[in-house]
């Protein structure tokens, strides 16, 4: 999941008794409870950043060939594919987990924090579960173990899915939910629906948060060259001056969505984050370099942008005399949650954590490339609330901090609703 999730106002109220059509025995569940947090905390104290989980992935693996399940290992990298065939006949079920770590130096002192430090794009780091994607391992390993003690009942099959690099892969390398599809694993197990879970800070512990349709937004970046003709800073005509026309590219760029985009369809951002070019108080250099995010929740509308971009660019640029080189890169697609499976799911996610446990949220304008699935199969995409209750979650550290923290007693509610989520579905689809 890319930067911090939206904060927003949050109730909180007892444990509600409404019951789902299938739900995990309590005492399997009671069963992985410190199982779960000792894997958590075995993958925090050794991350591994993306397309190099290979620690991780082997530990996932074994523990999953331990149960009885079958076992597809290299996918992506590093990406494990576990494939449990229920009892009966029934639908394939899919659960997500990432793997990956940041490159973050951690400053929560844990006794088992992470020292692990290495090379990111030439700086020495540390590395870190910024993100929590190490509760996600842990809490699907525990549902893993759940499911498979219930192999003869289950109506259905189960594809466990412990995804690399969805932080992103390094440069040079594909990664993520989209290579292990482009690789063929849903031409090859077929799952029926896909869900996922994220922790957040940005929920008290054990609260559920969920958006039926566009969840989260797309994520894009473009770059921009602007180049002009180097002169002199006391003679300006003599060039022609690409930091000027930059500007005038900036304001014609925050332009688009506020002026040409239909924003009452749904909300987009454009932002620069990065202009360079000069070396000299008294030098008009040669060219200025731009780079910047989209973000966008509609995929229609991020066509529109794209072709936005290039064109105010360029033609700020021409009007100037200069050219500009555009381009974009596509990242993750907007994650959408399909909403008649989150309508059939919520009192499933409601008798889990209890039903006033579970908020409805905004929009997050971050990115996960659960998105790539949930293309291609109806998907449920929810987040797992882990800042203690007796703190503010507005006010804590949000994900990708040096800072950020996860309450271990979070992970029931995890590894229950991914457990409970698989059991339903399959129960309801008789």
């Amino acid at each position: 999941m890319k930067k911090a999730l939206l904060s927003f106002a949050i109730a909180t109220a007892l444990f509600s008794t409404t019951q789902a059509s299938a739900q995990a025995p309590e005492k399997l569940l009671k069963g992985v409870e410190g199982k779960v947090i000792e894997w958590r905390r075995d993958f925090h104290q050794n991350p591994e950043l993306g397309n190099r989980e290979t620690r991780t992935a082997g530990l996932v693996s074994k523990h999953l060939k331990s149960l009885g399940i079958a076992v597809e290992s290299n996918i992506a990298y590093t990406g494990v594919v576990g494939f449990l065939k229920g009892g009966k006949p029934g639908p394939t079920v899919m659960l997500r987990a990432d793997m990956d770590a940041l490159p973050v130096t951690e400053k929560v002192d844990l006794p088992f924090k992470s020292t692990k430090t290495t090379n990111y794009r030439g700086v020495d780091v540390g590395v870190m579960h910024a993100c929590g994607h190490d509760t996600h391992v842990a809490m699907l390993m525990g549902a893993a173990e759940v499911l498979a003690k219930m192999k003869n009942e289950l109506a259905g099959n189960v594809m466990f899915v412990f995804q690399p690099a969805e932080e992103g892969a390094p440069v040079g390398e594909e990664g993520g939910a989209e290579l292990m599809l482009k690789q063929g694993i849903f031409k090859k197990y077929q799952p029926e629906v896909a869900f996922g879970l994220h922790i957040t800070s940005s929920l008290p512990t054990g609260v559920i948060g969920y958006k039926s349709g566009a969840a989260m937004a797309s994520a894009d970046r473009f770059e921009i060259t602007v180049h002009g003709e180097q002169t002199h800073g006391s003679t300006p005509w003599n060039g022609i001056d690409p930091i000027a026309t930059a500007a005038q590219v900036v304001s014609g760029v925050n332009h688009i969505v506020s002026r040409q985009i239909n924003i009452t369809k749904e909300p987009a951002i454009v932002s620069f984050g990065k202009i360079a070019g000069g070396v000299r108080n008294n030098i008009i250099p040669e060219k200025v370099e731009m780079v910047g995010t989209i973000r966008n929740f509609d995929m229609d509308n991020r066509q529109q942008i794209f072709e936005k971009i290039k064109t105010t660019a360029t033609h700020v640029a021409k009007a100037n005399g200069a050219t500009a080189d555009v381009e974009i890169f596509e990242g993750y697609p907007v994650t959408v949650n399909n909403p008649k499976l989150t309508a059939q799911m919520l009192p499933t996610l409601q008798s889990t954590a209890g039903e006033n446990n579970v908020l409805e949220m905004p929009k997050i304008t971050g990115a996960e490339d659960f998105s790539f699935y949930a293309m291609e199969v109806p998907g449920l995409f929810v987040f797992l609330g882990a800042t203690p209750r007796d703190k503010d979650p507005r006010k804590v550290a949000s994900n990708h901090s040096p800072y950020f923290f996860a309450d271990e007693s979070s992970f029931k509610t995890g590894t229950a609703a991914l457990t409970n989520l698989a059991l339903d579905y399959m129960a309801q689809a008789k």
